[in-house]
């Protein structure tokens, strides 16, 4: 097992490396070796687990060899390029929780409670307050969001555990992102359908702005009704953390300086992301885990800690990729079953398949069925710029009787929907490596109720706005 768990460290941290080496320099040799790499991850955490363990990642895996084979795909290239599908994403999410060793330097959450915990003191007022801030996070850092606002709650309520804090804490985060993907303009399958569609970035904007405030209602109604039904009660145990902070808490002077801190911090690291992805135009994820990297770096510098920055990576290198390890090896697979499925066509047949459907029901119009082609593709393991690229795409070249706003709307919804429920794209998958739970019960268990109230909301508010104009 010792062998096993070194390669698996080897081929994580080699990933890594090359990934971003050969973003900015491009060698064919390299990208070979990184593809490699991925395959070597799978293969170790295969080693690891165990076939019992590892049914869903071998899964995706072996479908997606086999639709290779059937359409003649399966070749060397082919599986180099299906290995360095999700690339990107790996790279962010090894980076990513150096954002927590950060956090972890200081009080600063204790510091901040103390300074707003009026804000925060009740179950609906914290989860309230999550829901906003994770979208405003999530304009800066798309579902990097998802860990670091994890953590942010996990620090409070780190003793809490059960199937129903992970509800509470899981959801508001997971939730949060999906209904940013209807209004924030740095979300790229949100702009991308505004473009495409011709319709009005600012219409767009509100429209979709409009639909998460209330969809942050409904899930503060849901989370109070499963806060009852599995018999917490979250506003003492908030309130009896908040006053043990406070309690323990250094003086008001010193918590004024951790918050002024804290807030530094924050504009830095979220305010030098959007300044080089602006002035480099550098994808953002790759701007991310850069920008991660030097500013825990430059942190520990400036406090003059190296020997705690050697330490926390050193902890990291042997614990934390291990427990990295499964989530990433889904990420493989499910890059190998993507590029197998574009090979297929699949998608025009699916569009294609709900025009046949709605010539056989016509009171069913286009933009009831619209987000099921998004849902039904995200669990397919697409992702939701995938979808929108072929979905918007697609009805680029046809004249539909609706306003472009409604029909963004339409399909950025089945995106919400989609980043609710498919435990085999990029959001459920983050979040299920922050909180160890499975895809299935992050995804479908805790949201299905939430997504189906949704989506009559969507409804009501489209079929509405048809008839009225």
């Amino acid at each position: 097992m010792k062998i096993i768990a070194f390669g698996l460290r080897i081929a994580t941290v080699i990933f890594a490396i090359l990934h971003f080496i050969t973003y900015f320099f491009l060698s064919d040799f390299l990208l070979v070796i990184l593809a490699m790499s991925g395959f070597a991850i799978l293969l170790f955490a295969f080693l690891r687990f165990g076939l019992k363990s590892f049914k869903l990642p071998l899964m995706l895996f072996l479908i997606g060899i086999g639709v290779l084979v059937y359409t003649g795909n399966l070749t060397f290239s082919g599986l180099e390029t299906g290995f360095l599908q999700m690339r990107d994403i790996i790279g962010l999410l090894i980076i990513v929780p150096m954002i927590s060793w950060v956090l972890r330097g200081e009080p600063y959450m204790e510091a901040i409670l103390s300074r707003a915990h009026h804000a925060i003191d009740t179950s609906r007022k914290f989860y309230s307050a999550v829901m906003i801030f994770t979208q405003i996070i999530s304009y800066f850092l798309l579902f990097g969001a998802i860990p670091m606002v994890y953590q942010f709650i996990n620090g409070i309520l780190k003793e809490e555990k059960g199937e129903g804090w992970e509800n509470f804490k899981g959801t508001a985060v997971l939730r949060s992102f999906a209904l940013s993907t209807m209004w924030v303009v740095s979300i790229p399958s949100f702009i991308f359908a505004v473009e495409t569609m011709n319709a009005s970035l600012w219409l767009a904007i509100l429209q979709g702005l409009l639909i998460a405030a209330l969809g942050i209602v409904i899930s503060v109604a849901f989370s109070t009704r499963q806060e009852k039904k599995y018999g917490l009660h979250i506003t003492d145990v908030l309130q009896g953390k908040i006053a043990g902070i406070i309690r323990g808490s250094t003086s008001t002077k010193v918590n004024k300086k951790l918050v002024r801190e804290f807030l530094l911090l924050f504009v830095t690291l979220f305010g030098t992301i959007f300044a080089l992805h602006g002035i480099f135009s550098l994808k953002l994820m790759i701007t991310i885990p850069i920008v991660i990297f030097l500013w825990s770096l430059l942190y520990y510098g400036i406090k003059r800690r190296p020997g705690k920055f050697m330490e926390e990576t050193r902890h990291y290198v042997e614990a934390g990729m291990l427990k990295q390890s499964y989530q990433l090896s889904i990420m493989l697979s499910a890059g190998v079953l993507i590029f197998a499925l574009n090979q297929t066509g699949f998608g025009t047949a699916v569009v294609d398949g709900v025009y046949y459907l709605q010539g056989h029901i016509p009171f069913l119009n286009f933009l009831y069925l619209l987000p099921f082609i998004v849902i039904l593709l995200g669990f397919l393991g697409l992702g939701p710029l995938t979808v929108m690229v072929l979905v918007a795409g697609i009805l680029e070249s046809i004249a539909l009787p609706y306003p472009p706003e409604l029909i963004v709307l339409a399909v950025t919804s089945g995106s919400v929907i989609s980043i609710l429920l498919s435990p085999l794209i990029m959001p459920v998958i983050v979040l299920s490596a922050s909180n160890g739970l499975n895809g299935f019960k992050n995804g479908i268990k805790f949201n299905l109720g939430y997504a189906t109230v949704f989506y009559i909301l969507v409804q009501c508010y489209i079929q509405t706005m048809i008839h009225i104009l």
